[in-house]
């Protein structure tokens, strides 16, 4: 972030929309992050009622407004290969700013849907959860309070979130693949398709792990429970891939597979040899 605000080379509509990227990675990893490793290092693992409440709300509203920051970004990259002439107005400023606002709104929405009735839970019963954050689907399972309305709801806004976010970039692809097709020379398509081997990956890591983690049968997790419970400690560390490791990856892909980044890099260390 500090390298694409202090970089006149970065100011273009992409890096405007990775800035924003960055941001909802910091704001992702540390809803839960700081809990997890304190109790990965205390001897009684709690989370407290009111720490639980912001992991509620601030999970699923990251995770819906990066899903849609990334279909932005897709968005960006079709301007770019199937209307190079009109870029500079198809992202314009104002464009990516209505993107961007986009973006967080269906995350506020989305983070609203899933959570505006776990406020009236009620637990009397069991008080652990098998995660390492506190997210609602484990708590549905503790309630005592009638849970059907809210599994509903939770699954309607998956459906209908996380296609939505995911057919926008599908769309996105069929168009840019088929103009890239179309180029005749090698090099200009290698060129081409480099503008988006950053953004598949980063799509990939993010979609790949939330899919399986959503499609997962509550069943697995019994299963490995009983075949060894180091199995089960490992299928939970890959669970939170998508809220953990792919935010931090995120900036170092971007970091590692674009030659603009790490020039800019490079000249932002050089302005501190001096502290040498």
């Amino acid at each position: 972030m500090v390298v694409i605000r202090t970089d006149s080379h970065l100011h273009s509509p992409i890096y405007f929309i990775l800035f924003h990227l960055s941001f909802v990675d910091i704001c992702y990893s540390s809803v839960t992050v700081h809990n997890m490793l304190r109790n990965f290092l205390a001897e009684r693992k709690t989370i407290s009622v009111i720490s639980c409440i912001p992991q509620i709300i601030f999970i699923p509203l990251s995770a819906a407004t990066e899903a849609f920051i990334l279909s932005a970004m897709g968005y960006d990259h079709y301007a770019a290969i199937c209307d190079p002439l009109r870029y500079v107005d198809t992202m314009s400023k104002r464009i990516c700013v209505q993107l961007l606002s986009g973006a967080w709104t269906m995350g506020f929405f989305y983070a609203l849907l899933s959570t505006v009735f776990a406020l009236k839970f009620h637990f009397c019963g069991p008080n652990q959860i098998s995660h390492f954050s506190c997210k609602l689907p484990p708590l549905l399972q503790l309630s005592c309070t009638e849970t059907f309305t809210n599994q509903v709801v939770l699954l309607t806004s998956i459906a209908i979130f996380g296609s939505s976010s995911f057919l926008f970039i599908l769309i996105f692809y069929i168009h840019i693949i088929s103009t890239i097709l179309r180029i005749r020379s090698v090099e200009g398509r290698r060129k081409a398709f480099s503008t988006c081997n950053s953004h598949l990956i980063v799509v990939g890591l993010l979609y790949l792990t939330a899919f399986f983690q959503c499609t997962k049968p509550s069943s697995v997790s019994v299963v490995l429970d009983i075949l060894h419970p180091a199995l089960s400690l490992l299928f939970w560390i890959f669970s939170i891939q998508y809220s953990v490791l792919t935010p931090m990856l995120n900036p170092i892909v971007y970091s590692l597979k674009n030659k603009e980044v790490k020039t800019a890099i490079g000249k932002t260390l050089g302005k501190f040899k001096f502290l040498k």
